[in-house]
């Protein structure tokens, strides 16, 4: 008999997907080819970045762009690795087919390469899915995996299910089998945007990775949940409710030529608070405003405190630098 994922459809999830395929619809039709080359690039390094940090990596998007870029970067050596194996990955993603396992199994070999000994393999020994220093799954036994995994690529490739909620069902399964010894984390998140890309190209560059981040902790609740009631709706509503956001907030705001950190700056108007700049950019979340466009906006020189010896003033305010004037001119 077929394998089939236990998974239930509730009204949220048909109302999510709905909502995100008619928005990624408008967006197909705004994005014209040259935008969408230039939305590649800078899409790609939040990509990467908010996967590998998932992950523990704690490089930032300018340096995996200094990577990107050829330039050397001091930085831990294996976070170094990290980045550099992503960025083939994904010079290879257009090639790779969700429902090949051939595929995965060399998308995992360039992923981990120099990181693991068993890169390319599956796993020889037990696993346990971590949630910082708690193990919430512990993944089925090592002689099971290459007969799950087969069951599983088996069902993607005849799956009549939304491709956002196929994609979000194979991202589940695949974390609850835990196929390697590492990295299936950033497997997972890879295999579902693979999933999603040959339904619509634009997911090839939407960085949902960026906003799970932002909500680690919520991903490893809703893969928990999902565990406890033998049943992956809840892994399926958080993920279409983090594309969605991502959709909605985050892509059509990137500028056609300038990378993340200053496509905001020409809502400057003086001096501003973070709540000020965060409403005119049309922002709700105050985590993702601040990590994802004023720390590195900071960081690159663009935006200055106004009172930079007390950080977390109340009275804090932020202006432009000469540089940010020039770059938002």
């Amino acid at each position: 008999m077929n394998y089939q994922p236990p998974y239930t459809l509730s009204s949220e999830i048909l109302n999510l997907a709905a909502e995100i395929s008619e928005r990624i619809g408008r967006l197909s039709a705004q994005v014209d080819q040259a935008r969408a080359l230039r939305l590649r690039r800078i899409n790609r390094i939040r990509t990467i970045r908010g996967s590998l940090a998932i992950e523990g990596n704690t490089l930032s998007e300018a340096q995996i762009t200094a990577i990107l870029d050829g330039k050397r970067v001091i930085a831990p050596p294996r976070e170094v690795q990290e980045v550099k194996n992503a960025l083939s990955a994904y010079e290879r993603f257009d090639q790779w087919q969700p429902h090949s396992e051939m595929d995965l199994l060399e998308a995992h070999r360039i992923l981990m390469s120099g990181l693991i000994e068993e890169a390319g393999v599956y796993r020889q020994g037990g696993v346990g899915v971590m949630a910082g220093q708690q193990v919430i799954h512990m993944a089925p036994q090592a002689e099971r995996v290459p007969k799950l995994m087969a069951a599983l690529f088996a069902w993607i490739k005849v799956a009549d299910a939304h491709p956002l909620i196929a994609s979000s069902v194979f991202h589940y399964e695949f974390e609850f089998i835990h196929p390697f010894a590492d990295g299936n984390g950033r497997m997972g998140r890879l295999w579902q945007s693979l999933i999603l890309a040959r339904w619509n190209p634009l997911f090839a560059e939407i960085p949902v990775e960026s906003l799970i981040f932002e909500h680690q902790a919520d991903y490893y609740q809703a893969l928990q949940d999902s565990t406890d009631k033998s049943d992956s709706r809840p892994f399926i509503c958080f993920m279409l409710r983090m594309i969605l956001e991502t959709v909605t907030t985050s892509t059509p705001e990137v500028a056609p030529e300038v990378a993340p950190e200053v496509q905001w700056l020409s809502i400057f108007s003086g001096e501003m608070t973070r709540q000020q700049l965060k409403a005119a950019m049309g922002l709700k979340d105050d985590e993702h405003f601040r990590k994802a466009y004023l720390i590195p906006a900071v960081e690159a020189g663009l935006v200055e405190m106004t009172i930079p010896e007390k950080p977390r003033s109340k009275n804090q305010k932020y202006r432009l630098t000469a540089k940010g004037l020039q770059m938002a001119e």
